[in-house]
């Protein structure tokens, strides 16, 4: 009797780490900085037009902002990631052997017999040697290898996203209540972006929106805080 064995499909979320992180924190910068700047100037009592120009040089300059700071800090992580691979594939070309054994002492480390470690340290340094070594002596993996333009694509693009969320509330209030109207949102924004970043990543839907939200709303109180303040000296 022959028996086919079909290859078992799982669905991870590891290989959605390095564009949920820059989107999530994207969105959520975009949200919390342009709210709080709006409630903020608000509540130094400025006008209706200055709170709305105030709100779109806030997500212009907060996305150029997002999309560099992000694009340099992943950058950094690849140039050490390239560095290590370098300095790796220098060190097979030098002595295998004992890059070979290398391996087979950290497979054995993770459980394996000293034999079946071998054997298996033998026929991956055969098959892909950096490979091996770069997914389990360094943890470089393709799902979490650094990619610096992605993340700041999606760093810009979703603090843009963010951030014209209040500015969309901000425009429909029409000066009324714009403090009320434009928290109000935001602190709902924030929970439902908390409750599908915690969806998309499997984790608890309610902690992340809980999460996301208390702290938007702790920032936006404190920037509206420090705007009447300046309002009332002035």
């Amino acid at each position: 009797m022959r028996i086919a064995f079909g290859r078992h499909a799982e669905g991870h979320r590891n290989d959605r780490v390095g564009w949920l992180r820059a989107a999530v924190l994207g969105a959520n910068d975009g949200i919390v900085s342009t709210a709080s700047l709006v409630v903020g100037v608000a509540a130094a009592r400025a006008s209706a037009s200055t709170l709305l120009v105030t709100g779109v040089a806030g997500l212009v300059a907060g996305a150029m902002a997002m999309a560099a700071g992000e694009y340099v800090s992943v950058h950094s992580q690849a140039d050490t990631e390239a560095a290590d691979l370098a300095r790796e594939r220098a060190e097979l070309e030098l002595d295998p052997a004992a890059e070979e054994r290398e391996l087979e002492s950290i497979y054995i480390g993770r459980g394996l017999t000293p034999e079946l470690a071998q054997q298996v340290a033998a026929q991956l340094s055969a098959h892909d040697a950096l490979g091996a070594h770069a997914r389990d002596e360094l943890g470089i993996s393709r799902q979490t290898s650094a990619r610096p333009v992605q993340a700041a694509l999606a760093s810009a693009a979703s603090f843009a996203v963010g951030a014209a969320l209040p500015l969309a509330v901000l425009a429909a209030a029409r000066g009324r209540q714009v403090e009320l109207w434009v928290g109000a949102s935001a602190a709902l924004f924030l929970a439902l972006l908390g409750m599908v970043a915690a969806r998309t990543g499997g984790a608890s839907m309610a902690v992340g929106a809980a999460r996301v939200t208390f702290w938007g709303v702790l920032a936006m109180a404190v920037t509206a805080g420090v705007g009447a303040a300046f309002g009332a000296a002035a």
